[in-house]
């Protein structure tokens, strides 16, 4: 543990998550506001600026990494598996749990409205991702097929399901999935989006 990084943000080891990303937002705007003053004042705030990042950055990525070694599997791998056991109000609920949002949340949020047939949620869920993180071709992957399948309902008449409370057949992509032999012919088995829907086979 880097001790300097919290001396820093003027915290001690044991402060939470909200915590540290409250001082960094205070830091952060106080420095941002010195650093247009003249002279020295202001190179050392723009300096402040740049280790703050570092600081912040390092004692977070520490903190995930900690929490990974100590349950044995990652918070995101407890919510694909969740996903895949079809508890989706669970997944939701760790979701929500997230401080922090990154790409891969926002891939997994897109799983989780995917799954309850919630086609333009999920889509922008997945640009969201693809924002964050745009050389990720799991990512691009998902979109292209999401956008597919979309297309393929267009062409064949097919109205987006937008009942909240779908079907068991419905979550994994409707009676959509029920034709996968068509739909893997034409598009690849599109069902089989995210690596967590119905395998086709």
């Amino acid at each position: 543990m880097n001790r300097e990084n919290y001396e820093l943000l003027q915290l001690s080891e044991t402060a939470t998550d909200e915590e540290i990303k409250e001082r960094y937002r205070e830091l952060k705007k106080k420095y941002a506001e010195e650093q247009w003053q003249d002279g020295e004042a202001g190179v050392t705030a723009a300096k402040m600026l740049n280790k703050l990042d570092v600081a912040y950055e390092e004692i977070m990525t520490e903190r995930r990494q900690s929490r990974k070694n100590t349950s044995g599997t990652s918070a995101f791998e407890e919510v694909a598996d969740l996903i895949k056991r079809g508890e989706l109000a669970a997944a939701q609920s760790k979701l929500d749990e997230f401080n922090e949002r990154n790409a891969e949340w926002h891939y997994l949020q897109s799983v989780v409205f995917y799954k309850k047939n919630w086609m333009s949620e999920s889509k922008k869920q997945l640009e969201i991702a693809m924002q964050l993180d745009p050389v990720n071709a799991k990512y691009r992957d998902a979109y292209e097929k999401l956008t597919a399948r979309a297309d393929y309902r267009e062409q064949t008449g097919g109205a987006p399901n937008t009942n909240p409370n779908p079907t068991s057949d419905e979550q994994m992509g409707g009676n959509w999935c029920a034709n996968c032999a068509s739909c893997c012919y034409t598009y690849l088995c599109v069902n089989c989006l995210f690596n967590l829907c119905c395998n086709c086979g």
